[in-house]
């Protein structure tokens, strides 16, 4: 049983395996795959945009560290010369605090630099590699179109494709139809020459074969001989035999 399962398993996936080689087209394949490259080119662009922002966003808050910085170095020098040096040693620390801070913010937009130029050379690259996959793919697309035209055109001309082969059972099933309806016509007008539908006829309508028609022909011509007989004795003409010597006397006259 574990054997006739792998084997029809195997079976039902060659079949469908057939079906998924018939159903695919190429075209639509790197067609697919081309958006799919745009979509990832998107998302890479999408990050550089993202580095530029956080770069920006840290630029702009090393531009106020360095206004503050510039502000506390200006108010312990004013603080020291009216003998203040306690605020000024205050100033003076969060100074060196935000210089710390400001030197963190340029090393992390020095990071930044480096990682938008590594992600702009690599967006470039990208697109370099998507034209070029996007110019093979027509042309690929345009010697598969070429080549299916090809096989339908050699396909239709030696009657080997499938839509050819059910056209010819097609026709080859009119033809013997034709045959039969040829042979059939020619069977009738043979049987009616031979007077067989005539016979068929006269049975079907009265029922009537030769003994029968001869019959009916004795029987009115027996009445065609009485109504004959009436109208002489009507008219007092006598029979044809008396009236032939009156004929002749005639004649004698």
């Amino acid at each position: 049983m574990a054997g006739l399962g792998g084997r029809m398993s195997t079976t039902i996936k060659a079949k469908i395996s057939k079906m998924l080689d018939r159903a695919e087209d190429p075209g639509e394949t790197l067609d697919y795959g081309y958006n799919k490259q745009l979509e990832l080119l998107q998302n890479v662009k999408k990050g550089i945009a993202d580095v530029v922002t956080a770069k920006k966003r840290i630029q702009m808050q090393a531009q106020k560290h360095e206004q503050q910085i510039v502000k506390l170095d200006t108010q312990a020098r004013q603080a020291l010369s009216q003998g203040r040096e306690d605020l000024a040693r205050t100033a003076l620390e969060r100074k060196t605090g935000l210089q710390s801070e400001l030197q963190s913010l340029d090393t992390q937009v020095t990071q930044l630099e480096t990682q938008q130029e590594q992600l702009i050379a690599n967006e470039k690259k990208l697109r370099q590699k998507i034209e070029a996959f996007r110019t093979k793919k027509e042309v690929i697309k345009a010697q598969y179109s070429a080549s299916e035209a090809q096989v339908r055109i050699s396909e239709a001309a030696s009657g080997v494709g499938e839509e050819m082969a059910d056209l010819g059972l097609a026709m080859q099933r009119a033809e013997q139809k034709t045959e039969d309806m040829q042979a059939r016509a020619g069977a009738v007008e043979e049987l009616e020459a031979a007077g067989a539908f005539d016979d068929i006829t006269a049975l079907g309508s009265g029922g009537q074969d030769q003994i029968d028609k001869e019959l009916a022909q004795l029987t009115s011509g027996a009445q065609v001989d009485d109504e004959l007989a009436k109208m002489r004795a009507e008219l007092g003409t006598g029979s044809p035999e008396a009236q032939k010597p009156a004929l002749g006397q005639g004649e004698q006259a």
